[in-house]
């Protein structure tokens, strides 16, 4: 698949702690490694900085679409969006997704995020790669916050 990355795990936590974990933004700020500057509002641009070491010098910025708590958060963003003097804003963003479904006692959280086929030519290889990578991590990190 070109144009979508999707990652699913179980997590040993109830769907209402995975949920806070993802939406309140100090929360997803510390498994996510970004220091955002307000909570989470649906049509409204989500602002901060990345804390992940080597990636401090760069802006986080992301339009959240819905939060149907507790099973749908989504935002919208320019991915692999790591170059500091280039203005990605005319660029068509990916959709990231976070689903939640109850599973036992725990949560199938799946991560999809979509439109890379609508990424210029030129950089969508490299930020599919990247964000595949990026993916699998985060699923690791959010799995590990809500589970301590």
């Amino acid at each position: 698949m070109t144009d979508r990355i999707e990652k699913s795990i179980a997590v040993a936590a109830p769907v209402e702690r995975v949920w806070r974990a993802l939406t309140d933004h100090e929360e997803f700020g510390a498994w996510f490694r970004v220091r955002l500057e307000g909570p989470f509002v649906p049509g409204e641009v989500s602002r901060g900085r990345i804390t992940y070491p080597g990636y401090e010098h760069l802006a986080w910025e992301a339009r959240v679409v819905a939060m149907e708590a507790p099973r749908l958060f989504a935002f919208t963003w320019h991915p692999y969006a790591v170059d500091p003097d280039k203005d990605y804003s005319s660029e068509p963003p990916t959709r990231v997704e976070f689903r939640l479904e109850p599973e036992g006692e725990g949560t199938r959280l799946t991560v999809t995020e979509s439109g890379f086929d609508s990424i210029p030519a030129e950089r969508r290889d490299e930020a599919l790669r990247m964000n595949t990578g990026g993916w699998e991590a985060q699923a690791g990190n959010i799995k590990s916050h809500v589970e301590r």
